[in-house]
């Protein structure tokens, strides 16, 4: 008989039939066998088996606005408390939505093909398929003005300081209500996860925060932080003895924001790097476009932002994060214990003046090499 060829080596599709008794990881694992739901399936091997590892940082980009959905509360919180995620990137509209449910505020299941002209005059909302007060708006509006005219708020920040300061004081908001949990900004405060958003002002928080600079008021998202306090994550994990994992929702500007940590890293400051360990996308964009948000791992390697050595390893899948998300997050809950939170908004001083050393070397090895002086040694 011949020898079988090494492609036909891969687990034989022959599922039992479903009975409807089965968990999130059976279903998973049992049924999900081809196109994209084999994907999802090496996505959540790749994430419970690899990424959740101890020594791997993990950052996740959200992009679009998820958290009307309730996605935050059902899906990011969970991962935020056991530990899987340990930084974030997110549009400020997940995060202004995020509020309303923290400030007590209600988001209704609706229909897409409602009549908006009459939404508009009876004062209600669209977001496709889900329905709110258009109060919710501004009385959200208000809270975040109001805060964000205390003292400690008057000074140039990161993004991720100013979600820090919201958190607490959304934290606050629901204790007063009776609430526990509802927002992600207020779990990511009690965790120490940094959130970072790449366009601040691209969302209802950023134009409330610019609004008061009409007033002259001192706060300034500091954006070069932002650049360089995510840069700081990634090399502190890799430095550390570590490994960086991504997780992708959905692609846009936060897709590109925790990738282009590995390129700041290398291509602008000059310190010698590989690129991310593991990459794991949601996404429902096309590569053929051009677009990030459909751009590969393979295409992202020779951006230096994923490590080649590890693209084997990368997994996109091609559906509806609403869908993905969940399932992704039930299976890694069953499967893995939780971890304890790295705190790494807690450490960011620390992780920034590790990067602030190794630019200045690398710097210093760059410019003996320019003017031919002896190239000092630099130590990783």
């Amino acid at each position: 008989m011949a020898e079988q060829s090494p492609y036909l080596t891969g687990r034989s599709i022959d599922p039992n039939p479903l009975t409807g008794r089965e968990s999130v990881t059976e279903l998973v694992d049992g049924a999900f066998h081809a196109y994209n739901a084999g994907r999802l399936r090496e996505a959540c091997h790749l994430f419970t088996k690899r990424m959740l590892s101890e020594d791997t940082t993990v950052g996740m980009s959200v992009s679009g606005a998820l958290t009307p959905a309730g996605l935050g509360m059902s899906t990011v919180i969970p991962l935020i408390e056991s530990g899987f995620v340990d930084w974030i990137v997110s549009t400020g509209a997940n995060l202004y939505h995020d509020a309303h449910f923290a400030l007590g505020f209600s988001m209704h299941r609706g229909s897409p093909f409602t009549d908006d002209v009459q939404l508009r005059e009876e004062g209600v909302v669209r977001i496709y398929d889900i329905l709110f007060d258009y109060t919710v708006l501004l009385r959200t509006d208000k809270f975040i003005r109001d805060v964000s005219l205390y003292a400690e708020f008057q000074r140039p920040m990161s993004t991720a300081e100013y979600h820090y300061l919201l958190g607490g004081y959304l934290k606050e908001r629901e204790k007063a209500l009776g609430l526990t949990h509802k927002s992600m900004l207020t779990v990511a405060h009690e965790h120490g996860v940094p959130i970072y958003t790449p366009a601040p002002g691209d969302s209802s928080i950023g134009m409330n925060v610019a609004e008061l600079a009409l007033e002259d008021h001192d706060l300034r998202f500091d954006v070069s932080a932002d650049v360089n306090e995510t840069a700081a994550i990634v090399l502190d994990a890799k430095r550390g003895g570590g490994k960086s994992g991504i997780l992708i929702i959905g692609g846009g500007s936060p897709k590109n924001f925790v990738l282009q940590t590995e390129p700041q890293i290398q291509e602008v400051l000059g310190i010698d790097e590989k690129g991310h360990d593991y990459f794991l996308q949601i996404t429902d964009a096309r590569t053929d476009t051009g677009g990030l948000s459909g751009a590969t791992p393979a295409e992202a390697v020779s951006w230096g932002k994923v490590d080649p050595d590890q693209l084997p390893s990368a997994v996109v899948c091609y559906l509806d994060s609403t869908v993905a998300l969940p399932i992704l997050t039930s299976y890694a809950l069953a499967k893995r214990d939780a971890r304890t939170p790295r705190r790494l908004y807690d450490r960011r001083a620390e992780s920034l003046a590790r990067l602030t050393e190794e630019y200045r070397a690398a710097r210093a090895y760059r410019d003996a090499r320019v003017d031919g002086t002896k190239l000092p040694v630099v130590d990783h």
